[in-house]
């Protein structure tokens, strides 16, 4: 399946039930991540800095990184909910790492424990995803371990920057359309 036609199936599903969705760039979600973030963010520092020590990061390169904002799939406009179509490659056992740094009071958009049991179901397969790519900060065979980084700076930063929390949808099949459908009422929720 060609990139991004997962998320423009997403999109045009969400589009025919009457949600109206935009693509979104946020200039605090950007490469260099928790070291980047404003001083606004400060109270998600601590287990964003755990979360990348955890999975091996190394400072002096996450933090000359340049502050690109990180594109995101959609944003709802109207409600500032962000949300997040989240394919195989996103269910790795460093993702699943990544829950065991968040606070119990964490603010999500989604069951963090549906996500573990999907990413432990699923870890084998998407551990080998872009297997041997480099990722800065990251090193030889670092980019699942930034993605897992990226998508925990998602979760963390945006409630912490005044949005609702963010909304995570699996789509492991690839299927845009069925995901959004088989998640309709509890993004409807999200949205309401």
């Amino acid at each position: 399946m060609p990139v991004g036609d997962c998320e423009n199936a997403f999109f045009e599903a969400a589009r025919k039930r009457g949600v109206q969705l935009v693509r979104y760039k946020k200039p605090w979600l950007n490469q260099r991540g928790h070291f980047g973030l404003p001083d606004s963010a400060s109270a998600v520092a601590l287990p964003l800095e755990q979360i990348f020590t955890l999975l091996g990061g190394n400072v002096a390169e996450q933090s000359a990184k340049r502050l690109t904002p990180l594109p995101g799939d959609f944003m709802h406009e109207e409600t500032g909910t962000l949300i997040e179509v989240d394919e195989m490659q996103h269910f790795t056992s460093f993702r699943l790492q990544t829950f065991s740094c968040y606070g119990v009071d964490s603010p999500l958009g989604y069951d963090v424990d549906e996500y573990a049991s999907i990413c432990k179901r699923y870890a084998r397969s998407a551990d080998k995803y872009r297997q041997t790519k480099p990722a800065i900060a990251f090193g030889i065979g670092g980019r699942q371990r930034q993605r897992a980084y990226y998508d925990a700076l998602r979760d963390l930063a945006t409630p912490a920057m005044g949005h609702p929390p963010l909304v995570r949808v699996p789509a492991v099949d690839g299927n845009g359309k069925a995901a959004f459908e088989r998640n309709r009422e509890r993004i409807l929720d999200a949205l309401g």
